[in-house]
């Protein structure tokens, strides 16, 4: 491995991923993969002190790295790597990518949603149901404290994101839609779509039909948009990188790799048991989904540098 110690990288886009599960085979679980295939065949590694992988950057100022599963580990890891000296993020865009669950009546499997706010679902106040009066939403926002439960992203970034990925080609497994075929609803059944909504991050893989309500009601309570996609790091690692380089050219990105409940009928705690089961097969293609509607807009940024690095475009 080269000595990388004194070099001084000029990072224009970072692409952050999640997990990395490698049998040994090159197979396996993946988000980083895809990624590696298009911008990082060949690129030798740059360890960080403090993060559990790798940062690889090609000769593009294009960079990346996997973070790890969930709020504490990623945000770390984004952490060390930002403090890095021989890393210039001073006018990078960063783009927080994953894979994430959906509510069947907002998106199906394989679609990819930009996200519009960042919301942490964990800070909160919160107590049984049946502790509840009137039916009131056992939950209360943390306002008391110097906290930040929801960030809004910049609205014309993700505008231009969604106009530079739109007509990306979206692919899902023939098992896949057979899956998704045993939910009513429209969203559900409909084919993989690019759109746009509210992440919510938790710690917590939350699942059923009352959670997904809800978190949707969280997402109001904060004055967000509908809620549409479930992930497990987005406002930690986006709070990072805000507090040292600010929030203006931070995009998240998420694919709907399952639903965040079961179909009707089915009880919730059987589904879960089996929920990931029934969209292994169709991982690759939601990632490859994920892939290739991202890097349209990592390549827009790259080839027009000259625009872009001094903000976000105005058209």
């Amino acid at each position: 491995m080269p000595d990388t110690r004194s070099l001084t990288i000029k990072v224009k886009v970072f692409i952050a991923t999640m997990f990395e599960f490698d049998d040994g085979k090159g197979q396996g679980a993946s988000e980083f993969r895809h990624w590696q295939k298009r911008y990082w065949q060949g690129v030798a590694p740059v360890a960080v002190r403090g993060a559990a992988y790798p940062v690889y950057c090609n000769d593009d100022g294009v960079c990346g790295a996997v973070l790890s599963i969930g709020k504490v580990r990623s945000a770390i890891a984004m952490q060390a790597i930002l403090l890095d000296s021989r890393f210039d993020f001073s006018e990078a865009y960063f783009l927080i990518t994953g894979a994430a669950g959906a509510p069947p009546s907002r998106a199906t499997i394989g679609s990819v949603i930009w996200g519009t706010w960042l919301i942490d679902a964990d800070l909160g106040h919160r107590w049984m149901p049946d502790e509840s009066v009137g039916g009131e939403m056992p939950f209360l926002p943390c306002r008391d404290f110097d906290i930040t439960p929801v960030l809004q992203l910049d609205p014309s970034l993700v505008a231009c994101a969604m106009k530079l990925s739109a007509g990306a080609p979206l692919k899902r497994a023939e098992a896949v839609e057979t899956y998704c075929s045993r939910y009513p609803d429209a969203a559900a059944r409909g084919a993989p779509f690019i759109g746009s909504g509210t992440h919510v991050a938790s710690d917590c893989f939350f699942h059923g039909a009352g959670l997904s309500a809800q978190v949707q009601a969280i997402a109001r309570l904060y004055g967000a948009d509908d809620y549409v996609i479930s992930e497990m790091e987005g406002i930690a690692i986006a709070q990072v990188i805000q507090r040292l380089h600010g929030l203006e050219r931070v995009m998240s990105l998420r694919v709907a790799a399952n639903f965040d409940q079961p179909p009707p009928g089915e009880a919730t705690a059987q589904h879960l048991a089996t929920a990931l089961e029934h969209t292994t097969d169709g991982l690759n293609d939601s990632i490859d989904n994920l892939e290739k509607a991202g890097g349209r807009v990592v390549n827009e940024i790259i080839a027009r540098w000259a625009l872009w690095r001094k903000g976000v475009p105005k058209s």
